[in-house]
């Protein structure tokens, strides 16, 4: 006789539990392949653009500014940044850099007027989540494309506000301790991830001078080689925690190298005009404990990882439960008492 207390294991109940943990993991699959889907789209539509380097996250701002007509496809035929991620609600300003241009939503939504005037300005409210792709209609084929993503649209490639050192997504926010403080090109961090290569620019202009890298913050997998190459000055590449450091050079297109094997943050800088912002940093991964105790670091659970874990923990409780109530029940049988 089995005792009151004990519930009964039967297999039907075994395969509900199975079953609806089979019906989580397949609800976070789908999330997860809607997201691939939404990425894969992006990507595609930045196929060719030279100046597109990743989601930059202007979040948190009322007012943003693109311009139009940066260096780019080889003459001034770039948006810059190319992509920005913006809360719902956010006016987005066009500011003509240089060029004829002009700027037209790809899904026919808006269109400014086709004009060479530097200094001219459009701005479009950006209300309701998505994404708006556009692009300049004479230079389009050129490569001269950007995007707007407002909200929490998940893109794949996403980086952090200029006004802020938290950077990427919720689930991929990176904190630098006041690192990039003063740091003019600081313009949030530009994932790179899914390349085994990298390169980083050594003396872009910023901060006065000749005195930024380009892009000042990268995201990149583990195991990724990064490149800094010399474009204008005399700099060397020093990392904050001794861990490398390059000769000091003014020599154009002198490279350095250095591979990034473990997650983390390596933050670095030029020796000469660290002072004056010339800094950097590389984030590895989902940035390991820095980048954690900055809120997250790409260390939560995505949707198909829950649905794949309670799946599984579901399962091993199934499969293990009988033997459990077993033993429960041979330990409560009298033969078993003294």
């Amino acid at each position: 006789m089995i005792p009151n207390d004990i519930p009964t294991v039967t297999r039907r109940s075994v395969l509900k539990t199975t079953a609806a943990a089979g019906a989580a993991a397949a609800t976070g699959a789908a999330f997860s392949g809607s997201a691939l889907a939404q990425d894969a789209d992006l990507q595609s539509w930045f196929e060719g653009v030279s100046n597109y380097d990743g989601v930059v996250d202007k979040t948190g701002q009322s007012e943003v500014t693109v311009e139009v007509g940066v260096e780019a496809n080889n003459g001034p035929y770039g948006f810059g940044p190319a992509a920005i991620r913006v809360d719902p609600g956010t006016t987005v300003t066009w500011e003509w850099v240089e060029g004829s241009h002009n700027v037209a939503a790809e899904d026919g939504s808006f269109e400014s007027e086709l004009t060479n005037e530097t200094g001219f300005t459009f701005t479009q409210t950006f209300q309701e989540e998505g994404v708006t792709r556009y692009a300049c209609t004479p230079h389009k084929t050129m490569g001269m494309k950007g995007a707007v993503v407002v909200g929490d649209v998940d893109v794949g490639a996403s980086s952090s506000s200029g006004s802020s050192e938290d950077s990427g997504s919720s689930s991929q926010q990176v904190d630098f301790e006041g690192w990039f403080e003063g740091v003019e090109n600081f313009d949030g961090v530009v994932d790179k991830t899914g390349n085994s290569e990298v390169t980083v620019e050594v003396g872009t202009d910023a901060n006065g001078g000749p005195y930024g890298f380009g892009p000042a913050a990268i995201r990149v997998d583990p195991g990724t080689t990064v490149t800094f190459e010399w474009v204008n000055g005399t700099h060397n590449v020093v990392a904050e925690d001794g861990s490398y450091e390059s000769e000091l050079t003014n020599e154009s297109g002198f490279t350095f190298t250095q591979t990034y094997d473990s997650e983390g943050i390596s933050k670095y800088y030029c020796n000469p005009h660290r002072t004056m912002g010339m800094k950097g940093a590389v984030v590895v991964g989902s940035g390991g404990s820095a980048s954690n105790s900055g809120g997250g670091g790409g260390g939560g659970l995505t949707n198909s990882d829950i649905g794949v874990l309670a799946f599984a923990g579901a399962l091993v409780g199934g499969l293990l439960s009988p033997f459990a109530l077993r033993a429960k029940k041979s330990s409560s049988s009298p033969s078993n008492r003294r």
